[in-house]
């Protein structure tokens, strides 16, 4: 039938119905799926195949029996020749490589303990006290020795102020006066209960020097010695600081400072002296470097003891202190057959000056005496045995050390200072002057070329 109608849509409005239009009931939407889509509503259930179906019971591992590793306790299946029972550690180290631990050290208490005194009484033995009994320090120090017992010096520098150490600062050591110088120091200090500290210089000049003595006060040193050969070192010491004990060993400046030497021109002198006496007309000279103040002071002396003799002053002969100088010196010299003395300002230069008179055919002693310096243990063995002038450095340590202590005790910078007399031993390198060039007595003296 036609006509228009009025029906209410989803939402509950009304609206018009064209003529044709099919009426929908309002009732329950219904899925029209077809049949075959549709799937109940009814619990879900797997549809795999029954052969892809695991039952839904306790999961049980398939693995094949071989491959089953029991539920059991981890058990490690390492080969049984790397098993390593669980016992107490053993040290595999070979027995060579094995260190003993070493024992404890004794320390003051033992020594008390051992001697019967109390650590303070031990102490005060260590310290050099004046307040312990004889009977009671030979008890302590017999205890000390035989327990090994070594005082620590850093803990006896803080009670007492004192580090029982000193500073040496040094050039050149290979030289045989510094080397000697140093020993006779070392050995000095070693004596009076001292330890050295050495400071050795490439060069010994003013910046140098000052940063040497710096570095020793650094490392808490009473006082210093400085082994100062050089003319410019010497001077470099004016301006050290005065606020440390500072002693010039072997040289040093002829002011405002101590200096502890041999007497240099007594030597040279003594040595010049006996080969006029010989009957020598006059006496030729190889010096030592001119920067050295020991080379200078031989030198003065040789001239003055010439010039008090009046006899002639041959110009000096320069060398380095070294054989190969002498050796070349002694070339020059060997042609002038008026050369029958010679002075030579070192025992080494004098061997190398032997070597270059025996190559020019010139007899030791019976045309030419020759005298070194320094007496090194060699010169007994040159070729004739060398008269030579000895050094005491033994002596010269010792009075070095005896002036820095008491610089020390007394604390303001000691002034002056000590000669070490020298000695001359006479061997086989000198003898009389030949008969035809005795000299004549009385005439002045005068100085000549010393080239031959």
């Amino acid at each position: 039938m036609g006509g228009i109608a009025a029906v209410e849509g989803p939402s509950g409005e009304l609206r018009q119905m064209e003529s044709g239009e099919e009426i929908v009931a309002a009732e329950p939407t219904v899925d029209r799926t077809p049949a075959a889509e549709i799937v109940a509503a009814e619990p879900t259930v797997d549809r795999t195949p029954a052969a892809e179906i695991v039952a839904a019971e306790p999961t049980v591992d398939r693995t094949p029996a071989a491959e089953i590793v029991a539920a059991e306790p981890t058990v490690h299946r390492t080969p049984a020749a790397e098993i390593v029972a669980a016992e107490p550690t053993v040290d595999r180290t070979p027995a060579a490589e094995i260190v003993p631990r070493r024992p404890r050290a004794p320390v003051m208490s033992d020594v008390g303990r051992l001697a019967g005194v109390s650590h303070q009484t031990v102490s005060r033995v260590i310290n050099g006290s004046p307040h312990v009994r004889p009977e009671t320090r030979e008890r302590v120090l017999a205890a000390m020795q035989e327990l090994g017992y070594r005082p620590n010096p850093v803990a006896r520098a803080l009670v007492t102020g004192r580090s029982k150490t000193l500073g040496v600062v040094s050039f050149d050591t290979t030289l045989y006066g510094p080397a000697s110088t140093l020993f006779g120091i070392e050995r000095a200090a070693h004596e009076a209960g001292y330890f050295i500290i050495v400071a050795s210089l490439e060069a010994l000049n003013r910046s140098s020097v000052a940063d040497a003595v710096e570095r020793l006060r650094r490392q808490g040193v009473e006082g210093i010695l400085v082994i100062a050969p050089h003319t410019e070192a010497s001077e470099a010491l004016l301006h050290a600081p005065t606020d440390v004990p500072l002693i010039a060993a072997e040289a040093g400046p002829e002011r405002a400072m101590p200096v502890v030497a041999v007497d240099q021109a007594a030597g040279a002198a003594g040595a010049t002296r006996h080969l006029l006496e010989l009957g020598h007309q006059t006496v030729w000279h190889v010096a030592g470097p001119a920067d050295f103040i020991e080379s200078r002071q031989r030198r003065d002396g040789w001239a003055a003891t010439l010039e008090g003799a009046g006899a002639e002053v041959p110009e000096p002969l320069i060398g380095d202190w070294s054989p190969r100088a002498g050796y070349k010196l002694g070339q020059k010299l060997s042609g002038n057959l008026d050369v029958t003395a010679v002075f030579v300002a070192n025992d080494q230069m004098a061997l190398g000056l032997l070597r270059a008179m025996h190559e020019a055919g010139r007899d030791i002693p019976g045309e030419l005496s020759v005298v070194g310096f320094d007496d090194i243990p060699e010169a007994a063995y040159f070729q004739p045995p060398l008269t030579t002038v000895r050094q005491d450095f033994i002596e010269m340590g010792r009075r070095s050390l005896t002036l820095l202590l008491r610089t020390i005790e007394t604390g303001p910078r000691a002034s002056g200072g000590s000669l070490v007399p020298p000695e001359l031993i006479v061997r086989a390198s000198t003898g009389p002057a030949p008969a035809s060039r005795r000299p004549a007595r009385g005439r002045p003296a005068r100085r000549r070329s010393g080239r031959g």
